[in-house]
């Protein structure tokens, strides 16, 4: 079991615009064309920071024209939040609070012998990181850049803590890259 953030990200690092629009993506790549299939398959939990679930919730029909469904996760879905947010049908979300270590564990039984991902955003891949909780990181960088928005890894890492261990082009708008954090 590997707790895995997996994040597309334009060439100049960031994942989405300054109001947290993902619209510079949909064009780059086909979701079937890329390691989404196989990725999700060996996820068994999903964590998420507010700003991403809120985007899903406004964006449900752009989310079901690209994954069939406006929710588009069957597996259990902690969402990372201090205010209320409203729920979305047939979902199992579960809203919560406070330091990633605390709900790690709870994470972990959910999914089993399947990994973790951290859907998002950055600052929350950043404090599984920051707790020493993350494995992996597998990063798609897209043919694009925004100029400025939320950065895809709001941490300074430094060498030899990332390994590099795979790339991958995706047609020809975006590589993926897959990285190996060493503790």
């Amino acid at each position: 079991m590997k707790t895995q953030y997996y994040a597309a990200s334009s060439l100049d690092g960031f994942i989405a615009t300054e109001n947290d629009s993902l619209e510079w993506l949909f064009p780059l790549a086909d979701l079937n064309d890329s390691s989404y299939p196989d990725f999700i398959a060996g996820v068994g939990a999903l964590a998420m920071g507010a700003a991403t679930y809120e985007w899903i919730v406004r964006n449900s029909d752009k989310v079901a024209a690209e994954t069939g469904s406006p929710w588009p996760y069957t597996q259990p879905v902690w969402v990372f939040t201090s205010r209320i947010l409203p729920a979305i049908e047939g979902s199992n979300i579960k809203f919560v609070n406070g330091d990633v270590r605390q709900v790690h564990n709870e994470m972990r039984v959910a999914a089993g012998a399947k990994n973790i991902w951290i859907v998002g955003g950055g600052d929350l891949a950043g404090q599984f990181y920051d707790a020493e909780l993350l494995d992996e990181l597998i990063i798609q960088i897209g043919s694009v850049t925004l100029g400025r928005g939320k950065q895809v890894f709001p941490r300074r890492v430094l060498s030899p803590i990332l390994r590099l261990i795979s790339v991958r082009q995706m047609g020809v708008g975006m590589v993926e890259l897959r990285y190996e954090i060493g503790k």
